[in-house]
């Protein structure tokens, strides 16, 4: 059975989330039959890089694409008017199936971390030399690109100066600022962004709902928070939960797995702060740190709601910006939570700042926390 994140990989893309301005770019490009030689894609993990380069590699070679752009009328500027034409694969041609699958000839994959030195980029020169075997283009998708070696980066300079009319190379890497100026002059570069929360929760619901899986807006929450910004992790997660508890998740559930808390707890936790309560605030924390809270996170989790309740305070209008961060509900609790916020709590957030620096290289790392937080509160209870 197909992973999640590869079963319900944007095979087209209008499918794809997040990156409207690079897809109207690439959609545009193909619909002219414009599509480049060599492309840089910079970004963080699981945001669809790979995706989009698999995507090129399709349009590239669709048969029933070549054929539209063939039988399409021209403007007088040589130009397609009907911006519907060439712009998508057709997902149903050799080509198409082909690259879905895996088993495209000449569509070629290469990891940069493990295949890093200047004897595979000689052997990738070599092969450049090759015209297609099956396909129209030959494209060549080398992942983490920052990992190549200056000798390997060198070689592959020449190979992206003058490659064959029949070659695209498409770089991806999460570090861009290792790439050689040299390589990145010779490509169209493409920056991709961390998906909103939002945009991660819309997707993993759509997912859930397609797999007949009974979960509440709450566990997709938690869920696609502790994906961190990527696509692929977020649907991942889901996917283990799948496994593990069937077809009804629950919240509970993702906690005990992942050692991660949901919105509610965090809220509850920074409430009893924000009122100063520290005996009632040092128990909270001793049961959830007993029910095997990674405390970690949970002190990661209580900082970035305390900044949101610090940036709330002071500009209200920041609201908006939360909004692709948070659902309704939480927002507003957020909102609530505000208006309990002191100047006193900016050295609270301090406390909570080199606490988190101290336990990720701690042995007891509900030390530090405790500390902080009786240093913030016991001034208030003395």
């Amino acid at each position: 059975m197909l992973a999640l994140y590869r079963k319900y990989r944007p095979a087209t893309f209008a499918d794809l989330i997040g990156h409207e301005v690079i897809v109207r770019i690439l959609q545009e490009a193909a619909r002219q039959d414009r599509i480049a030689h060599a492309y840089l894609f910079s970004g963080p993990r699981g945001t669809g890089k790979t995706t989009i380069a698999r995507l090129i590699a399709k349009i590239a070679n669709c048969e029933a694409r070549q054929k539209q752009l063939a039988e399409a009328p021209m403007s007088k500027g040589g130009q397609n008017p009907n911006r519907s034409v060439g712009s998508e694969p057709c997902n149903a041609c050799h080509a198409c199936k082909s690259i879905d699958i895996g088993n495209a000839l000449d569509v070629i994959e290469i990891d940069a971390a493990s295949n890093r030195g200047i004897d595979e980029m000689r052997a990738l020169k070599e092969h450049v030399r090759v015209s297609p075997s099956v396909l129209k283009h030959k494209v060549f998708i080398i992942d983490e690109a920052h990992q190549l070696t200056k000798e390997a980066a060198n070689a592959l300079l020449k190979t992206l100066e003058e490659p064959p009319s029949y070659v695209i190379i498409i770089l991806a890497t999460t570090e861009i600022e290792k790439i050689p100026a040299t390589i990145a002059s010779r490509t169209q570069k493409f920056q991709f962004k961390h998906p909103t929360l939002k945009i991660i929760i819309e997707k993993l619901k759509k997912i859930a709902s397609a797999e007949k899986i009974k979960i509440s807006d709450d566990a997709l929450e938690l869920i696609a928070s502790s994906g961190e910004g990527s696509f692929r992790d977020a649907e991942s997660l889901l996917d283990q939960m799948i496994s593990l508890k069937g077809n009804e998740i629950t919240t509970e559930a993702i906690e005990s797995t992942l050692g991660k808390v949901g919105f509610h707890k965090i809220a509850n936790f920074a409430e009893k702060i924000l009122k100063g309560e520290l005996e009632g605030t040092l128990d909270y924390l001793s049961n959830i740190a007993e029910e095997g809270t990674n405390l970690v996170q949970l002190t990661k989790d209580l900082i970035i709601h305390f900044r949101n309740t610090a940036v709330l305070k002071f500009d209200p209008m920041m609201s908006v910006h939360l909004e692709n961060e948070l659902v309704g509900e939480h927002l507003q609790k957020i909102k609530g939570h505000s208006k309990l916020f002191k100047n006193s709590h900016i050295e609270t957030l301090k406390n909570l700042l080199k606490a988190y620096g101290q336990m990720r290289y701690s042995n007891f790392p509900i030390i530090p926390l405790e500390i902080a937080l009786i240093e913030s509160l016991n001034q208030k209870t003395a």
